[in-house]
């Protein structure tokens, strides 16, 4: 009997309870299971929906080798690997998973910060040495009560971690593309925000408008004491020019969750101990995690009942 269930192209990876999900109202196609050019010479013209993540997104060219995709659901709140503006030009609804990982993604920011200025990578390599007993008490860290920390992109994850850095007794800046209707002070340059700042957190999209973002001139004016923290994208900060500050000490450290060519880790961060490294598990829990996935699968749920969705990309909100 022919499964006259529409196709799903699957990229990536998708959890056990994704893959039921997915299973159950689409004929999938995997691609880790089968090279995708055999999928789309085989089935390209029966697959309406597209399930992937923000890391592998879709490439251009398989884009445009689906003749009939409708929707393109992505399992993260980044979705720069898709291309949502030719997506919209076709009539293509791309979804992403904003807001169920908030929480954690601003909770990993914090860690960062805290971890580098009290320096508790180092103080844990400290004792595992038994350095404490031989050398004595470790140098004195600093405290984030009274920093001013500016937020690089105050989105809804810049503002959950604004409003839990008053907790800490941070003063929280911001700048963004526009000003936002919050009682943060608002910087319109970045550089004059990184001057008045003792800590800068990145949690701006990625892409080319804002690649380097973060340059050799934006570290400079963060200062030798200044602290960044990225749990944005790699693109988003010159890794390289990150390096040599680092290594000049130009800047006081830093706390980094993601890469500009992630997994590689430049090696010249392994051995510096006012960095913190992290492999992007910024969304990494198994609750948020388990949100984000069911997410993903309601919005190519409610597109097979109405044509709507529930959380589409701002280029593609005029579809629904």
């Amino acid at each position: 009997m022919v499964d006259e269930k529409p196709g799903l192209l699957l990229i990536g990876d998708a959890t056990e309870r994704m893959r039921a999900r997915f299973s159950s109202e689409f004929t999938v196609h995997d691609s880790a299971a089968s090279s995708v050019d055999q999928i789309l010479a085989s089935h390209a013209d029966r697959i309406i929906a597209v399930a992937t993540n923000g890391h592998d997104g879709i490439k251009p060219q398989i884009m445009a080798a689906l003749p009939n995709l409708k929707i393109i659901s992505c399992y993260g709140v980044g979705y720069d690997a898709i291309d949502a503006n030719t997506a919209a030009k076709r009539g293509i609804i791309v979804t992403h998973t904003p807001n169920v990982l908030n929480d954690e993604v601003a909770n990993t920011a914090i860690l960062l910060l805290l971890g580098v200025a009290r320096d508790f990578v180092a103080n844990d390599a400290y004792v595992r040495a038994g350095r404490w007993s031989t050398d004595g008490n470790a140098p004195l860290s600093r405290s984030i009560h009274g920093m001013t920390v500016g937020i690089l992109g105050l989105g809804r994850i810049g503002e959950t971690i604004a409003e839990k850095l008053k907790a800490f007794g941070c003063k929280v800046v911001y700048h963004s593309r526009n000003r936002k209707p919050v009682d943060l002070t608002y910087y319109s340059d970045l550089k004059e925000m990184a001057q008045a700042s003792d800590a800068l957190i990145c949690i701006t999209p990625g892409g080319a408008a804002t690649r380097h973002l973060v340059n050799e001139e934006i570290l400079d004016a963060l200062g030798p004491t200044g602290i960044l923290v990225n749990v944005a994208r790699g693109s988003v900060v010159d890794e390289a020019a990150l390096v040599e500050a680092l290594n000049s000490g130009r800047i006081g450290g830093a706390g980094l969750d993601v890469f500009e060519a992630e997994p590689v880790v430049p090696k010249a961060l392994f051995g510096m101990p006012n960095v913190i490294l992290q492999p992007h598990v910024g969304s990494a829990t198994v609750e948020t995690r388990r949100a984000m996935g069911d997410l993903t699968c309601d919005n190519l749920s409610q597109f097979l009942v109405d044509g709507t969705v529930l959380t589409p990309v701002p280029e593609c909100s005029d579809l629904v």
